[in-house]
């Protein structure tokens, strides 16, 4: 996962909230998938249901998630829908995400017997972002961009095991 927390860059001062997604390579499957955002409350005060929308091609779900928090402090995860057909492909997805969470538990475990893992990770987080110029905000796509994308989506999900 890679999160762009808050504050993110916005047109105004004031605070904003922050994007959670997965950090793929260019050539991933995934980023072919159908994408879905989950708004929440930011912090640990604010109690109400998450809103699910979606789906979305990815860019199309990054955009709008991002000018959504840019103007209030909620999260926004962004995450791919996966087009499962029968109970065994939604049972291996879930064996795979198990032995993802095992093994990222475990690398976890051995950076505490070499050091504090955040700090290292905190201070590469900063340097990287001394070397990056600061990324401009993605504009939201319009209601047609949308439906030409739910059009594409549903092409990908009525072809899937065909």
């Amino acid at each position: 996962m890679i999160a762009f927390p808050g504050p993110m860059r916005a047109d105004h001062d004031g605070p904003v909230g922050a994007l959670v997604t997965l950090d793929l390579p260019d050539d991933s499957p995934i980023r072919g998938l159908p994408w879905i955002i989950t708004f929440g409350p930011l912090g640990a005060e604010d109690d109400w249901e998450p809103v699910v929308c979606g789906p979305y091609e990815r860019p199309h779900a990054l955009a709008l998630a991002e000018a959504v928090v840019a103007d209030e402090q909620l999260m926004a995860v962004v995450e791919p829908l996966l087009p499962a057909l029968t109970p065994e492909e939604i049972r291996g997805e879930i064996a795979v995400a198990q032995i993802a969470a095992e093994d990222e538990a475990a690398q976890v475990d051995q950076a505490d017997l070499y050091g504090d893992f955040e700090d290292v990770i905190d201070e590469e987080l900063e340097r990287a972002a001394e070397r990056e110029p600061e990324p401009e905000p993605a504009r939201a796509p319009d209601r047609e961009e949308i439906r030409a994308g739910f059009a594409r989506i549903a092409a990908l999900l009525t072809t899937k095991g065909g």
